[in-house]
């Protein structure tokens, strides 16, 4: 196979970013963003290197605990395992609650702020314990968890239409069911037990029979109870971040099931989510509508993440080229987010006018950046 320029870049991004994250951010967030007198991560840091005091949401701890595991079982060489047991050990002593389910806030001190239950973050408790029994399979607990986990989530949320109702004033959304299927395909990658192939199938299905418009091939964010398109302005949102984190999903529900559709469907969303990269500055926008004209034309950090990885898995499969420049395309953008006084931070918002919002940067960032990244790295090797 022949070397294209995208390629020597691809390569040579893929080493700057392993790079900073090893180098600088893993370990920034483990000293600094970790609360090694309280237990658990903090929610955010400022752009000196300091904790911010604020209250934490689950889905971080879910997330760091997921990030560090990952990151020592492809090759980093700090203390990742007790990074990984520090978040979950965290998240079962202080948000668990008597539904055995997890809470999504707490305070700084670690009682409860809000007790509701959030399909979202049950979702990254399930990815991070898949990561952490990968590391030691030894840990039976983690799988008995999860499988709890999920079964008290079809009692509680399941839905007659399929799929699951979340909390809130906006029940029926694509987006948890999202990461649901995320957590259920890494444990489906890394475990025998039926129940992650059943969830990831069921959410699969109802992906392209109701989240993906059929004749537009684009995916809706909320609907009504039926899985039809939400009254009101909610059921023409379009985010170009999930038509590409979708795409990345079904792209290895395809491989692993050898379901042709899903295939399809994930080339076309990612053809949709092109829709919404802005082409004066190259940053893929945070929403747009079905006509895919630009309703919020700021460009959060994430989306150009899920950019990356969609086209590098594209690209295993499909033109290799294309998807290859569009990787780098993307991931040069995103580096521009990293350019921060003190290294491993970021900033997260990219304004219409052209600059970042100044803020702490926020430790759910890390998951996309470092998935990203792996997929980067991967990519590279081949």
């Amino acid at each position: 196979m022949t070397t294209s320029p995208s390629d020597e870049e691809l390569n040579a991004l893929a080493a700057r970013y392993r790079a900073w994250l090893f180098d600088t951010a893993l370990p920034l967030w483990w000293h600094a963003g970790a609360d090694h007198q309280g237990g658990g991560f903090h929610e955010l840091l400022d752009l000196s290197g300091r904790p911010v005091v604020a209250p934490r949401r689950a889905r971080v701890q879910g997330r760091q605990s997921y990030v560090y595991s990952m990151a020592g079982q492809t090759g980093w060489q700090g203390p990742w395992q007790a990074a990984g047991a520090h978040g979950l050990a965290y998240l079962n002593t202080h948000y668990r609650t008597p539904s055995g389910l997890y809470c999504t806030l707490v305070t700084p001190e670690g009682t409860i702020a809000d007790g509701t239950i959030m399909n979202y973050d049950q979702a990254f408790a399930l990815l991070a314990m898949a990561w952490c029994w990968r590391a030691d399979p030894r840990q039976d607990e983690l799988v008995v968890a999860s499988d709890d986990i999920v079964a008290r989530l079809r009692r509680m949320r399941g839905h007659a239409a399929g799929g699951f109702v979340e909390a809130g004033a906006k029940p029926f959304q694509s987006n948890p069911h999202m990461h649901l299927l995320e957590a259920a395909l890494a444990w489906s990658e890394f475990h025998t037990s039926p129940t992650w192939r059943v969830l990831a199938g069921e959410i699969v299905a109802l992906c392209l029979s109701r989240f993906i418009d059929r004749d537009g091939g684009y995916l809706r964010e909320f609907f009504d109870e039926t899985w039809a398109p939400a009254p009101g302005a909610d059921g023409h949102v379009v985010e170009p971040g999930h038509q590409f984190e979708w795409a990345w999903l079904l792209e290895r529900w395809s491989r692993l099931s050898g379901d042709g559709e899903s295939h399809a469907a994930a080339v076309k969303l990612y053809e949709c989510g092109a829709r919404g990269v802005n082409p004066s500055t190259g940053a893929a926008v945070d929403e747009m509508n079905e006509a895919f004209d630009v309703t919020r034309a700021g460009a959060r950090l994430w989306p150009q993440t899920e950019r990356v990885k969609a086209a590098l898995i594209l690209a295993e499969s499909g033109d290799r080229a294309r998807y290859h420049a569009d990787a780098v395309a993307a991931a040069k953008v995103l580096w521009t987010y990293l350019e921060t006084p003190v290294p491993g931070l970021w900033r997260d918002k990219f304004r219409p006018d052209g600059t970042f919002l100044e803020e702490p940067a926020p430790a759910s960032s890390l998951y996309h950046i470092a998935c990203a990244i792996e997929s980067l790295t991967r990519a590279a090797a081949v």
